[in-house]
């Protein structure tokens, strides 16, 4: 468990979607450009990041080949600097490559709850809501119980930035979780660093708000 005064880990989450006259390898080839250079040219606060080819969602067009970027960061003010250092000299080109191939996006902040996994042996985001009527305490004691034996991370939305139902749960294989919490299950495929990668893993418990 981390200390109170230790920033809190928090992932700002980005989903896009390819133009549909923009080839896959192409497109799939810029996000790891410019990962690279992100990661070579890493901000003040930057964890990791990891990029996912991502199945249909609700909240995603349904003509369109999505995906995912996870950016795990130390702490609020490390978003600015992330904000700034994608679009910095040694990773604009790369930056601007991606984006011009893309045709749209939408993106959520959440907060790590527990749980630690290479960003390699991610395969599913599990999306759940708390069901009316339990307290947050007794949920999270519920959902620590229930997957003390699982590698899995929980995350959980903030301030209502987001397009996703409140909570999820990362893990490399489907999991199980009560019907009261309406789960919403969505593959998620490794694209960089790619299957068995990791650019840097979580290696603490989040502490809560």
């Amino acid at each position: 468990m981390s200390g109170m005064n230790e920033s809190p880990t928090i992932a700002y989450v980005f989903w896009h979607w390819m133009r549909s006259d923009a080839p896959a390898r192409d497109y799939e080839g810029s996000l790891k450009a410019f990962q690279e250079a992100l990661r070579a040219h890493a901000p003040p606060g930057y964890r990791r990041a990891a990029v996912f080819r991502h199945a249909r969602a609700a909240w995603l067009p349904d003509d369109a080949t999505c995906y995912v970027d996870w950016y795990v960061v130390d702490g609020g003010a490390a978003l600015d600097a992330l904000n700034d250092a994608a679009v910095s000299p040694p990773c604009r080109a790369v930056h601007d490559a991606a984006a011009a191939r893309a045709a749209g996006g939408t993106a959520g902040l959440y907060t790590l709850k527990s749980g630690a996994l290479a960003s390699g042996d991610i395969r599913c985001a599990t999306w759940f809501r708390k069901p009316e009527g339990v307290s947050y305490e007794a949920f999270d004691a519920d959902l620590a119980e229930r997957f003390a034996a699982r590698p899995v991370e929980l995350w959980r939305r903030r301030m209502v930035l987001g397009p996703t139902p409140e909570m999820c749960l990362l893990s490399g294989a489907p999991v199980e979780l009560p019907d009261a919490c309406a789960p919403f299950e969505v593959a998620m495929q490794p694209l960089w660093p790619g299957a068995g990668g990791d650019p840097g893993r979580i290696d603490r418990q989040a502490a809560s708000p």
